[in-house]
């Protein structure tokens, strides 16, 4: 090889010269002649050459073998010894420093051109080998998938840090183990054990995967979701020498698929509700029609029969079939209102100035009489300077219509109703809190139901009270849209609903 650098170390002068003499007739550069050890190791520290003759029997306390080794230390260089010893303990010791030759004194010329030739060749090589390895395991070690690679006995021969991580098991631990203790897999659904695939390769030479839902159970007991490939590894002449196996930690694309799934899943019940919501509109808008049209003809009729028939017991018949019909024709206008409420998921509210000093005795006026007769008492208290309150008159209204005929309703003879407002201008927004109490205890266990559909008191039949059971829902639904809160509580005697108000426009923005 051209340019070949090379170090000659031999402590007989005359054999140095006829070294370097029949080096340069080969064509190689003699860089340097040392003639000791620790000559030799500042020589190739000084020169880097491509190789070095070096003689075992050196002056000084170092000799050839230890040189050597020294050298191997610092520098990747090819070595061959030349000596005249080939005793086996001097042989044992070469060995250890994986020269690449040995040479006995006296040797021919053409024994020497060769055996440096072979030396540089072979180190070229394994120069070349290295480079390969090193590349391949850097490769392997910065992948994202567990590698497992295996001799024909299915004994582990190398796993890289994503393998080590997965699998619980160091690479020093699991070498020489069989793959099937390293690599524990079993079904996701009944945790059977599933054969080991690279056994799979081992015995049939093609490539393999893993069945759906496997897992791989680490050597901790954590059970991991995987995905896996094996293939053969073969010799040149195309012979299984061993199989590699890659997997991959499948958890995070399990939760995309099953996330996706459950959105699937959502949009389609989304999808049926809004069918069914569409249903439930047209049904109760031909409820609308169908229903109140003939309650409607029923009541003019019997309006009509109430003046023709003079009978007081037809009269007294008369009036309870009115009655029905006012009871029929307010369940069907309270299920209208309710589901109009809600169905809107942006409310058409306008806004009204009210001036509460004027507007609550005009709400409660028609129940000043109502009281009355029931032998009631109805008052209003308000506190002096009361501000304005900005919301949507129409739904304040109804709320508190719905709450009085309640109140007028369960309230016994001799009983108080009570309704007070109370303004907090320090808070921010500034909140209207209105405030209606009756003397009527309910039960703890019933408040809790007390807004829902259908809803009435246990002993609402015994006070031979009607009703929907619809009203506090609507109200509920209404306070809501206001943007407020509605409160309940029970006791000492005394229910009291709680509605806290802030002004729409104060919310809005």
């Amino acid at each position: 090889m051209k340019n070949t650098k090379i170090v000659i170390v031999e402590d007989e002068a005359i054999v140095a010269k006829d070294l370097r003499n029949r080096l340069q007739k080969f064509g190689y550069i003699v860089s340097g002649v040392a003639a000791s050890g620790l000559e030799a190791i500042n020589k190739c520290l000084e020169f880097c050459p491509d190789l070095v003759l070096m003689d075992i029997r050196l002056k000084g306390q170092i000799d050839g073998i230890e040189a050597a080794h020294e050298i191997h230390k610092h520098l990747d260089i090819p070595i061959i010894f030349l000596t005249a010893y080939a005793d086996d303990k001097t042989l044992a010791r070469a060995k250890i420093t994986e020269p690449f030759g040995y040479l006995l004194k006296p040797f021919k010329e053409r024994e020497l051109q060769i055996n440096i030739e072979i030396a540089l060749t072979k180190h070229k090589l394994e120069q070349q080998l290295k480079t390969h390895q090193k590349w391949l395991s850097t490769l392997l070690n910065s992948i994202s998938d567990g590698v497992i690679s295996s001799d024909f006995e299915e004994l582990v021969t190398f796993m890289n840090p994503v393998a080590e991580s997965l699998t619980g098991w160091k690479i020093e631990e699991a070498c020489g183990r069989n793959s099937s203790e390293i690599f524990n897999i079993a079904h996701g659904e009944t945790h059977e054990p599933v054969e080991s695939p690279l056994k799979k390769v081992l015995q049939g030479g093609n490539i393999v995967g893993l069945p759906a839902e496997t897992i791989l159970i680490s050597r901790n007991g954590a059970e991991i979701p995987i995905d896996d490939s094996a293939a053969p590894l073969k010799d040149d002449q195309d012979r299984i020498t061993g199989a590699v196996l890659i997997f991959r930690d499948i958890t995070e694309r399990k939760q995309a698929i099953e996330a996706r799934q459950k959105q699937v899943e959502q949009e389609q019940l989304v999808a049926q509700l809004a069918e069914i919501n569409q249903l439930k509109n047209e049904f109760l808008n031909l409820l609308s029609h169908e229903l109140r049209s003939p309650l409607i003809n029923m009541k003019v009729m019997i309006q009509m029969l109430q003046m023709s028939i003079a009978s007081e017991e037809n009269q007294r018949y008369l009036e309870m079939l009115e009655i029905e019909c006012d009871r029929e024709m307010a369940l069907i206008n309270d299920l209208l209102d309710l589901q109009r409420l809600e169905s809107q998921s942006r409310p058409m509210l306008t806004p009204d100035v009210l001036v509460l000093e004027q507007w609550l005795p005009w709400v409660i006026e028609p129940f000043q009489v109502r009281v009355q007769e029931h032998q009631q008492t109805l008052q209003l208290n308000l506190p002096a300077n009361l501000p304005s309150l900005l919301s949507d008159a129409t739904s304040l209204e109804r709320i508190l219509a719905e709450l009085l005929n309640n109140a007028c309703k369960y309230t016994p003879s001799g009983g108080e109703i009570i309704l007070s407002i109370d303004h907090n201008p320090s808070e921010i927004p500034p909140k209207t809190i209105i405030t209606i109490r009756n003397s009527l205890e309910i039960p703890t266990a019933e408040l809790t139901r007390i807004f829902d559909k259908f809803y009435r008191l246990p002993n609402a039949d015994i006070w031979n009270q009607g009703g929907t059971g619809l009203g506090l829902s609507i109200v509920q639904k209404l306070v809501e849209q206001l943007q407020g809160i509605i409160q309940v509580e029970s006791s000492d005697g005394w229910t009291t609903f709680r509605i806290i108000l802030t002004d729409l426009v104060a919310t809005a923005n």
